[in-house]
């Protein structure tokens, strides 16, 4: 009887690898197959995994789990070089919501009552889904993404401004938004990322790219603060300027403030 190869310290059969990770060895072999984890090590007739598999199903279901499809996971862990965990992470925190604002659950009542309505018009509420200022959801209740936004439209209402103009205001402040997101995400990709990448992405150098990261969004809060605060400065002046201009004009029909010719 033909004797079985030894296996080294730490290896299984495909069927343990099985066991220990909870899935299938049809799964196993359809990820084998797709490129997420390598290839067994083979003696004889026989074909050993390791401790690497084991990591390498752990990362790829995690990424599963978390909304990636296979061909996806097979991008990011072939491009990785090795540091495939420290990717995924990566990018996972870029996914992060930007600000730690809790979304709300109310009753359409509430809202229609926020927004200075006797109803709700369901095309205002599918502009601001669109948005992305609040959610309706199955049970009829509306999920306010935004607790900060409904306080502003809130105080709209009660200074007179419709619905109908504060989503307007809103969907035009988002336009607005959007390109300076897209700006400062610019910079971060050409400025940081990109070096990084360009370098082969140093192991020693993911704690700064964390690091930078970090820093990024309360860098990006502020820069944009007080980029506004400059600009509304400016553009309240020059409404102000026209204000008092208009009020001083001598009236259409010829006659002076004081009643003269």
């Amino acid at each position: 009887m033909q004797k079985a190869p030894q296996r080294a310290k730490g290896e299984m059969t495909i069927k343990e690898l099985a066991e220990r990770t909870g899935m299938t060895v049809r799964n196993i072999r359809a990820y084998q197959t797709r490129g997420l984890i390598a290839p067994p090590i083979v003696r004889g007739r026989t074909g050993y995994y390791n401790d690497e598999h084991v990591t390498r199903i752990a990362l790829a279901r995690e990424m599963k789990a978390d909304g990636l499809n296979l061909e996806a996971i097979r991008r990011i862990l072939e491009s990785s070089d090795g540091s495939a965990t420290e990717l995924f992470d990566f990018t996972r925190a870029l996914r992060l919501p930007f600000e730690d604002e809790t979304p709300e659950i109310i009753e359409k009542e509430e809202l229609a009552e926020v927004w200075g309505v006797a109803k709700l018009d369901p095309k205002l509420i599918k502009r601001a889904e669109e948005i992305g200022i609040l959610r309706a959801l199955p049970d009829g209740k509306i999920e306010v993404i935004s607790p900060r936004l409904q306080q502003a439209a809130a105080e709209l209402a009660d200074f007179g401004v419709s619905a109908e103009d504060a989503i307007a205001t809103a969907e035009k402040l988002r336009r607005h938004a959007e390109g300076a997101a897209l700006t400062l995400i610019d910079l971060f990709v050409k400025g940081i990322w990109a070096p990084f990448d360009r370098a082969g992405r140093p192991e020693k150098d993911w704690p700064k790219m964390r690091e930078a990261l970090e820093r990024m969004r309360p860098f990006a809060s502020g820069a944009l603060l007080a980029v506004f605060q400059i600009t509304m400065g400016e553009a309240t002046e020059k409404v102000g300027e026209r204000t008092l201009q208009l009020a001083v004009k001598p009236p259409t029909n010829g006659r002076s403030p004081a009643g003269g010719k």
